[in-house]
């Protein structure tokens, strides 16, 4: 990629996990194109972020679940594109993006499961599909998985089957796509505090329970994951490809 600035896309960049990787990633001097699906303000705030730290930054608004929209906000993109950075394609593209809609399999409800449907499987799917011309060669795609297509926790068997379907499809992303040279990976985080797990860590005893469960004696933290997606956008990541990288300090071993 020489010395043109790299440029990473991250869905549901505003907040949580995303908003980390995005700041660890502008950290390593890597601009950032984040995309957000109601909270516009707090993407902004991100945006301000990353620019303080002498990095250019760009916020969409995207409804990742909402195939029907991928060709408009391609559009989009390649516009802020030219306009910012004066180019056609960006470098990384993690899909991070994601919803809960924890349940017991035998009372799972079927608009839940096609919205997780949506947004972690058939969504990213065809987004990386519909953005692959505007994937640089010698790119990365790095996609969200979890510890929960290892290790399996009552009332996440819709969520994890998604996953699961997502480390696969990772796979098969590396070896189509590398004769243009671009990579495909999988993180997999295990329990991480942050509002997408806020709801479990206000059960009693739930972070005694992780911490118990964790080799390393405690829930992960967003800092565990950003750093570890931003080091697959880094030169010393070029010859990792298909792999699931677990990032759980050791959960359930």
């Amino acid at each position: 990629m020489g010395t043109t600035t790299r440029i990473a896309l991250i869905t549901g960049g505003s907040r949580g996990l995303g908003k980390n990787s995005a700041l660890h990633i502008a950290w390593r001097g890597i601009d950032v194109i984040l995309t957000y699906r109601s909270k516009k303000e707090e993407a902004e705030a991100t945006v301000t972020e990353i620019v303080a730290m002498g990095r250019k930054a760009a916020a969409l608004q995207l409804d990742t679940g909402e195939v029907k929209s991928f060709e408009g906000f391609s559009e989009q993109l390649l516009s802020v594109l030219k306009t910012k950075w004066e180019r056609e394609q960006f470098d990384f593209l993690i899909n991070n993006a994601g919803i809960d809609a924890p349940s017991l399999f035998g009372k799972t409800k079927e608009d839940d499961f096609d919205n997780l449907v949506n947004v972690h499987f058939k969504g990213v799917y065809f987004l990386t599909q519909t953005l692959l011309p505007v994937i640089a060669d010698g790119g990365r795609i790095i996609n969200l998985s979890s510890g929960l297509t290892r290790f399996s926790s009552p009332g996440y068997a819709a969520y994890a089957s998604m996953k699961g379907a997502i480390e696969v499809f990772t796979r098969y992303l590396a070896k189509e796509l590398g004769p243009r040279q671009i990579t495909a990976n999988t993180v997999a985080p295990g329990i991480i505090e942050t509002d997408f797990t806020a709801e479990a860590f206000s059960h009693p005893g739930m972070r005694e329970l992780m911490s118990k469960a964790t080799a390393l004696g405690r829930p992960g933290i967003p800092d565990d994951i950003g750093s570890v997606i931003a080091f697959l956008c880094t030169d010393d990541a070029r010859w990792i490809n298909a792999q699931r990288i677990e990032a759980s300090g050791g959960m359930f071993l």
